[in-house]
């Protein structure tokens, strides 16, 4: 059996950093070096897992093109089981302007046709070997919210919604579990977080809102915070070098977040040490520059959670 299975978000992001994202005057600006990098939603829950030492496997489309040659490649470096259909479209990309403190903005560029979608007898087989489904919100996955049955258990990551969009909602529903950011809820999540609970199978939805920690709710529950890691501040102990990094790049944090999360939740572990250990692996992917560039190991994570508690 697999640990989890990745449905859905791979592309390539192309990360061009910027003094800050008011460009000023004229129409040209010298940057640092424009690298490309083997990226997206799916890409890095996938990666984040497997690296943490979870059997994972990654389905997606791609095109015939060099940004897809570039995801063949960086998946067979890395010994990630990816399984793939061709998108006429060609692979998906996005191109990110990153300032000096590490945020970032996305244009993204899906590629893919609006009705392309991964069909059953491609995933069907996959469904039957897994323990969980991670379900990222690309169309292409639209086709197996129907097929998500108690077999196994399901999370998926709404990012930047609206509590609105209908698209999005077909997701909350399905899943047991569900991450989405703050971005465009600001200091008002609960309904949202609320309404998906009441409406959804549901038994926990986690906000998240980078620097100033998230929020969680459980069915039943009262809405609970958590502070966003300062691993200089936080850590004790034998504290691990990643530490005294400062954060400079904040593209793949919350795909590190869920996969931290998710690693502790598949050992068994609480709520508790399932948020920390997301906060640690989001923490450290802030250190490192550009997108999924690099990913916290089981070993690192287990020795920073320890740390975290003393």
């Amino acid at each position: 059996m697999l640990d989890i299975l990745v449905a859905g978000g791979v592309g390539v992001d192309t990360i061009v950093r910027v003094p800050e994202m008011a460009f000023g005057e004229g129409d040209g600006l010298g940057v640092e070096p424009i690298r490309d990098y083997v990226a997206h939603t799916g890409n890095g829950v996938a990666l984040g897992c497997h690296v943490l030492g979870l059997s994972t496997r990654l389905l997606d489309f791609i095109g015939e093109d060099a940004q897809g040659e570039m995801v063949l490649r960086h998946y067979e470096r890395h010994g990630l089981d990816f399984r793939h259909l061709v998108s006429p479209q060609g692979t998906s990309r996005s191109v990110n302007f990153v300032d000096e403190a590490g945020n970032r903005f996305s244009f993204h560029d899906y590629r893919h046709a609006p009705d392309l979608r991964l069909p059953a007898d491609f995933y069907g087989p996959h469904l039957a070997e897994t323990a969980h489904v991670h379900l990222s919100i690309s169309n292409v996955t639209g086709g197996m919210l129907h097929d998500l049955d108690g077999r196994f258990s399901v999370s998926t990551d709404l990012h930047a919604w609206d509590g609105k969009a209908e698209h999005h909602k077909a997701y909350a529903l399905r899943a047991d579990t569900v991450f989405l950011s703050t971005a465009r809820l600001g200091d008002d999540a609960e309904p949202t977080m609320r309404w998906i609970l009441d409406h959804g199978r549901a038994a926990l939805v986690v906000a998240t809102a980078g620097e100033r920690g998230g929020l969680l709710l459980e069915r039943g529950g009262a809405l609970a915070s958590y502070d966003a890691l300062d691993p200089a501040a936080e850590l004790s102990g034998a504290v691990p070098e990643w530490a005294a990094w400062r954060p400079v790049d904040s593209n793949g944090a919350g795909d590190a977040f869920v996969s931290g999360f998710l690693w502790a939740r598949r050992r068994g572990e609480g709520l508790g040490a399932a948020i920390d250990a997301g906060r640690i692996a989001g923490a450290f992917a802030c250190r490192k520059e550009g997108t999924h560039s690099e990913f916290i190991t089981e070993p690192l994570l287990a020795e920073s959670l320890a740390a975290l508690h003393g």
